[in-house]
């Protein structure tokens, strides 16, 4: 079938980077998906099935990992060694914290304001253009790779966590407001 202890980068014929040609990674997939469908070998013995099916989850769980940009970076600082699951990565921002409080209280006010839907898309877009600083923060952090560039990026991984959590909250806000409607 294949060989699985390649990393992502490599399963997928890709170089180890940041930034990825989206569309690259795409066409990759459905490539490697066709190789591994466990469809193809449901006429096969119960070991090449079981490889199928190994294989189809690895080449799922990679490109999951590779499409999204904050799993793409956690993704690589764990290649280059560098642990950002460990206790002594707390985030060491004070104005960004501020920032978070700051929205979270707007986010928490957004169904009580005069024009909520108003506010939520206001507040959207503020979000979003905050992760996407972060994800040009990571690719130039990852362009140079140097410990301190690296370090960097650990700590943009982190605003990026708290950034996609208040994301998500404002999305499900949103879904409410629309059903409300």
């Amino acid at each position: 079938m294949f060989d699985f202890s390649k990393n992502y980068f490599e399963l997928f014929g890709m170089p180890a980077g940041f930034v990825l040609d989206s569309g690259a990674l795409a066409t990759r997939y459905r490539d490697l998906q066709k190789v591994v469908h466990p469809d193809r070998y449901a006429s096969s013995g119960d070991h090449s099935q079981r490889l199928s099916l190994q294989g189809a989850t690895l080449v799922n769980e990679a490109y999951e990992t590779l499409k999204d940009p904050l799993k793409r970076a956690q993704y690589l600082l764990r290649l280059k060694g560098v642990d950002i699951d460990g206790q002594n990565n707390t985030l060491n921002d004070p104005a960004f914290l501020m920032e978070q409080m700051e929205l979270r209280e707007a986010l928490s006010e957004v169904r009580s304001s005069a024009d909520p839907q108003g506010s939520l898309d206001v507040l959207l877009r503020e979000i979003g253009a905050m992760i996407q600083s972060q994800i040009a923060e990571l690719a130039m952090s990852f362009e140079e790779a140097t410990p301190q560039r690296l370090a960097a990026a650990a700590q943009s991984v982190q605003k990026m966590q708290f950034l996609n959590k208040l994301h998500a909250e404002a999305e499900a806000i949103e879904a409410d407001l629309d059903e409300a409607c």
